[in-house]
This record gives structure tokens, C-alpha cells and sequence, in this order.
């Protein structure tokens, strides 16, 4: 179940967050998903926010299904990118064998940690066999909330690594880095391309 307080953070703030990380061509993390993905292929944006991504994804020419939570993301997705959500979260990942890609960046760090596994669980079983998992998260160890409310759960590599295996993901890429998000911190993360 999402966590109230942020999603009451990304509704107030969906606009913002839209205008601080919006592009009109992908980055290298989303071009090598793209890339990864075959012509045409489906793919989900699982906690999409604006949609961005998404739309650079159906732009790209893959079918991209994009979910989100947050309403105030929804609003923004179609009137910004023209994009249409569904209002939906991790728990509604149902799906068996029918994504060739599904990307998850910065979305599955708001999730519980006890929640991890059963999450790249539902993932592993909805992407069809081959297909990849893009997923970005912030590195620590612990769970905390930023100064503006949203909860976060943290990972290492390691840690992150160990997951991905026990769900039947194998990595095939890593990154580490930090960058300055909405909260306006420069927070160091991890991104990693998985394959089922």
C-alpha cells in the first residue's frame, strides 16, 4: 500500500518535480533500456510520476504502459506528455510473462523494505523470458524520511545484488553516482539493468 504522506508530497508537488527532471531526449540509463528492449516491444513505467519516460519509451516506438499512485502525477502526465496513467502501485502487478522491459527508476525506493522481495518477485514472473528490469534507488542501509516527508528505503549494491538474484533477475549493468532531486539534496544512488 503506497505511503500517504508521499504521495500527499508528489500530488502538491507534481508540477515541480515535473519541470526539475523533465527531457526531450532519454539519458544514457534510459537509452540503454530502451536499446535493450526489441522493436516494438511492451514495456511498464511502474511508478511513472510525470511520465516522462514513458513517453520518450512510446516515442522510441515501444508500447509503454505507465502506472503511478499519485493523482497529482496523473494530472500532470497527460497534460504535460500527453501521456495517460493508470492509477495503480507495485501491489497491482499482476501480470505473467508479458512485459519485455519494465522500468523502475527512483519509484521502488518509496516500497517497505519487507516489501522488496515480494515486489521483484511479481516483476520477475510479469516480464517474459529475456526481458529487462531497470531499477534506481538511493544507497544507504537504513529507511528515513526527506524534509519533505517522502519515505525512503535505502540500498548497497550488495544488498540490491542479493535481491535481484533470489527474485531470478541476473544484473547485467551497474552505476553509482549521486544527483540533486526535488528535495534539493545530493543524494547518492545506485542503477542497475537486470535480465529475467
Amino acid at each position: 500500500m503506497p505511503d500517504r504522506e508521499t504521495l500527499d508530497v508528489y500530488d502538491a508537488r507534481a508540477t515541480t518535480y515535473a519541470d526539475h527532471f523533465a527531457r526531450t531526449k532519454p539519458d544514457a540509463d534510459l537509452q540503454r533500456f530502451i536499446d535493450a528492449v526489441p522493436a516494438g516491444g511492451t514495456v511498464l513505467d511502474l511508478g511513472c510520476g510525470p511520465a516522462n519516460s514513458a513517453a520518450m519509451m512510446q516515442a522510441a516506438g515501444l508500447v509503454a504502459d505507465a502506472w503511478d499512485p499519485s493523482a497529482g502525477m496523473i494530472k500532470v502526465a497527460l497534460e504535460t506528455f500527453g501521456m495517460t496513467v493508470q492509477n495503480r502501485s507495485f501491489d497491482d502487478l499482476d501480470a505473467t510473462d508479458h512485459y519485455d522491459g519494465i522500468w523502475a527508476n527512483f519509484s521502488l525506493l518509496h516500497a517497505p523494505r519487507a516489501d522488496m522481495p515480494r515486489h521483484l518477485a511479481a516483476i520477475k514472473t510479469a516480464l517474459k523470458s529475456g526481458g529487462v528490469f531497470h531499477v534506481g534507488l538511493k544507497v544507504g542501509d537504513d529507511t528515513d524520511r526527506d524534509h519533505l516527508g517522502r519515505r525512503y528505503t535505502y540500498y548497497t549494491l550488495d544488498g540490491l545484488t542479493e535481491l535481484l538474484t533470489a527474485a531470478g533477475l541476473t544484473m547485467e549493468f551497474s552505476r553509482q553516482a549521486s544527483d540533486i532531486g526535488l528535495a534539493g539534496t545530493n543524494d547518492p544512488f545506485v542503477i542497475v539493468l537486470a535480465r529475467a
